[in-house]
C-alpha cells in the first residue's frame, strides 16, 4: 500500500526545525548529516553538519527533512500545508500552542462550519499547519 509522506526542505536550519516537531509531536527523530556521508572529507567543514536527510516517525505521523536546497534556493510559500488529523479537540489545541511558538496564529482553533474543530498557523520555520478533529 502506498502512503504521501511530507517531506520538507530547510536552509541550513533543518536539525533546529526536525528537534522542534519532535517536541510538538513526539516520535523517534533520525538524522543523517553530510559529515556522515563517505565523502565527507572533500566537504567544506561548515556543511558537514548540514542535515542530509532527516526523519520523524511516530504516532502515525511521518515528517522527514533535508538542508539540501537546489540551485535555485529556497522559496517558502502558501501553496502547501500540513494537515494533522487529531483523535480529538484537546489535542489539536496542544498541537496548535506547541507549533506555534515563534510562528504566526493564522486561525486559532475552534469549532467551525462545517462540523469539526480545526485550527490553522505559520510555523516559526515557515511552514503551514492545518489541525483537525471531528
Amino acid at each position: 500500500m502506498s502512503r504521501l509522506i511530507a517531506y520538507l526542505t530547510f536552509n541550513g536550519n533543518c536539525r533546529e526545525a526536525m528537534v522542534f516537531y519532535q517536541q510538538c509531536f513526539g516520535g523517534e527523530l533520525y538524522l543523517q548529516t553530510l559529515g556522515d556521508t563517505p565523502d565527507a572529507g572533500k566537504l567544506p567543514y561548515e556543511l558537514r553538519n548540514y542535515i542530509l536527510h532527516a526523519s520523524l516517525d511516530g504516532n502515525d505521523l511521518v515528517l522527514m527533512g533535508t538542508d539540501m536546497v537546489g540551485d535555485h534556493g529556497l522559496v517558502k510559500g502558501n501553496a502547501m500545508s500540513l494537515m494533522v488529523e487529531c483523535s480529538n479537540q484537546a489535542e489539536v489545541t496542544d498541537y496548535y500552542t506547541r507549533l506555534s511558538k515563534g510562528g504566526v496564529a493564522t486561525y486559532p482553533p475552534g469549532p467551525n462550519f462545517f462540523g469539526s474543530f480545526f485550527g490553522g498557523l505559520q510555523d516559526k520555520f515557515g511552514n503551514h499547519w492545518l489541525l483537525h478533529s471531528k
